[in-house]
This record gives structure tokens, C-alpha cells and sequence, in this order.
């Protein structure tokens, strides 16, 4: 089994950066290519684990694109929205798909695509078509197509587990076993929970859920927006068009105020950041996630999880 490698642009002048990672991009995954301005960043780790070839992707606004592939190519792609917004498509005639950080879209690498993206975090996983296609027999009908995971039971638990992954490949306190029977059974447990999402993601949604009601439409704002320093009540009201009382009321019903989901999902984003990237600077993940203070974000963290920054991410 690989170990998970760490890539970033930060150390090389702002005029390489661009270079270096499409020629990373093309050395993992053949075929991709990135597009940016001059102030183009990035960071990514790669995994491989059993027949899964797996990135985190992080940086700011971009377009991701790949090259189609010799035809034939039963692969399929899993991008996975973590943070920020992307719009998504592949193919001719094929329409956009916008995704916000719990949406997931399956793509086939036979087929080019194109991403547009803010700045963002996803998680990738490119893996054979055969596994999926024994849980999933209607494949072509969830491919290039929105999946919104947070809203389905499976697809919560195919995140988490996803997840829980990563944060386990870089424990080295607690290595993850490498012989290839046990990553055969964790790609084998991905297959299943992936095809569990599927086949939730095409059952009959009730019709009340084909707009989200205020509380829902908060957390994704929420969510899609961390990294903004700005993000409290008055800016979320406004990006709604609501008023900031209709803002305070929705929280309400979700038992909390607007401050305190904000900073809770902040931390909890930054607690797995810790553990999962170790290459980035407690500092840099602080201010990646609106925290204009690192020593405001230590305090916090240390209140809410017992422990400093730092030492979580040795306890990880």
C-alpha cells in the first residue's frame, strides 16, 4: 500500500506554480490539466488504496479539466465537494451541475470533463466500473449527476467513511494494515456504501424536499462559504435575501445561534484538517477556514476539543 504523499505550491515562485501542477495532475491522474490566473495556489495529497486511487485537492478559483480517454476506459471518477462551489460538465450537450460542499458527481474517464471552481477542497477517487456496476446495474443513469449525499442516510455514511480513511492513513501512531486482503476489503466496503447512495439517490423524494427549507438552505450557505472571514448573520441574510431575524429564527429551529454553527463547523473542519494534512500549517488551515486570529482559533480549539491544535495533530 502507498503512503500518503503531499503536495504543494507554496515553497515555488508564483510564475512555476501553474507548471508544476499540471505536471502533477498528469503524472496521477493522465490526461488532467489545470487553468489559472497568476495568483493560482494549490495542495494535494495522494493515496492509493487497493484499486482505489484517491486525491485531496485543495486551492483557489481554477478550471480542472481532463482529456478524454482512450475509448474503452471503464473507470469511473468520484469528485466529492468539500468545501466551495464548483460547476461541473462532461461530455457534448451535456448540462452543467453545480456542486456545494456534501454534493458527489460520478464521472466516466473514458469521457473528457470540465470543472469550474472556486476556492475549494475536494476528494477524488477514480476506481474500476465493474465493482460499482454489480451494486448499481442503472450506472449510466447517475452518472454526470448531482448527488446530494448529506441528504441521504448511505451517502452521510459513505462521506464519514471516506473520511475516517484518510485520517487513519496518516495516523502513524496507529498504522492501517497493508497487506492487500485488507485494503480489498475497504475498497469493497467503499463499493458497497457508494451503491447503497445510489440506489438511495434514485428513490421517489418527497415533494416538500425539492426545496429545501430555510434551515437546509443555512447550513449549505454555511458550509460552502468557511472560509469567510465575513460570514456572519447580516452577510448571510443578505446572500439570501432574507432578513437577519429570519436568519437568527432558522438557526433556532436547529437549537443554536448563527456565531456558534459557524465556529462549530469551522472547528470540526479544522479538526480533521489537522489529522488529514499534515503539510499545512496550523496557521495556514486557521486562516483557510476564517479565523483572522491563530491564537483566537487555538483558544477555541482547545475549549472545544481539550486540546491545543497541536497536539491533536500529533494524537493523529
Amino acid at each position: 500500500m502507498e503512503a500518503i504523499q503531499t503536495f504543494a505550491t507554496s515553497a515555488l515562485p508564483q510564475s512555476q506554480r501553474l507548471r508544476y501542477w499540471n505536471e502533477l495532475a498528469e503524472r496521477i491522474y493522465a490526461g488532467t490539466y489545470i487553468n489559472g490566473d497568476h495568483s493560482f495556489h494549490g495542495r494535494m495529497q495522494t493515496w492509493r488504496l487497493g484499486d482505489l486511487q484517491m486525491i485531496r485537492p485543495a486551492g483557489g478559483p481554477s478550471q480542472v479539466g481532463r482529456r478524454h480517454r482512450t475509448p474503452g476506459s471503464s473507470n469511473i471518477i468520484l469528485h466529492l465537494q468539500t468545501r466551495g462551489r464548483c460547476r461541473h460538465r462532461q461530455g457534448y450537450g451535456q448540462e452543467d451541475i453545480v456542486l456545494e460542499p456534501g454534493d458527489f458527481v460520478l464521472s466516466s474517464a473514458a469521457t473528457g470533463y470540465e470543472m469550474d471552481l472556486e476556492a475549494h477542497e475536494l476528494l477524488v477517487v477514480e476506481f474500476p466500473g465493474a465493482p460499482i456496476l454489480q451494486r448499481c446495474e442503472a450506472l449510466d443513469s447517475v452518472l454526470s449527476r448531482r448527488i446530494r449525499a448529506t441528504s441521504l442516510a448511505s451517502g452521510r455514511v459513505l462521506i464519514d467513511f471516506l473520511h475516517s480513511l484518510w485520517r487513519q492513513a496518516g495516523n502513524a501512531q496507529f498504522p492501517i494494515p497493508g497487506d492487500a486482503s485488507w485494503q480489498g476489503t475497504m475498497a469493497d466496503v467503499f463499493y458497497d456504501m457508494l451503491g447503497l447512495t445510489l440506489r438511495e439517490s434514485r428513490q421517489p423524494r418527497p415533494a416538500a424536499d425539492a426545496s429545501p427549507p430555510l434551515a437546509r438552505q443555512l447550513l449549505r450557505h454555511v458550509e460552502t462559504h468557511l472560509g469567510d472571514p465575513d460570514l456572519r448573520t447580516g452577510t448571510i441574510a443578505q446572500s439570501l435575501g432574507v432578513s437577519p431575524r429570519t436568519v437568527q429564527n432558522g438557526f433556532a429551529t436547529l437549537g443554536t445561534a448563527p456565531s456558534a454553527h459557524i465556529l462549530n463547523a469551522r472547528l470540526e473542519r479544522a479538526a480533521d484538517r489537522l489529522t488529514s494534512d499534515h503539510a499545512t500549517s496550523i496557521t495556514e488551515i486557521a486562516f483557510e477556514l476564517g479565523f483572522n486570529d491563530s491564537a483566537y482559533f487555538a483558544r477555541c480549539f482547545r475549549r472545544r476539543y481539550d486540546a491545543s491544535p497541536r497536539e491533536w495533530r500529533k494524537r493523529g
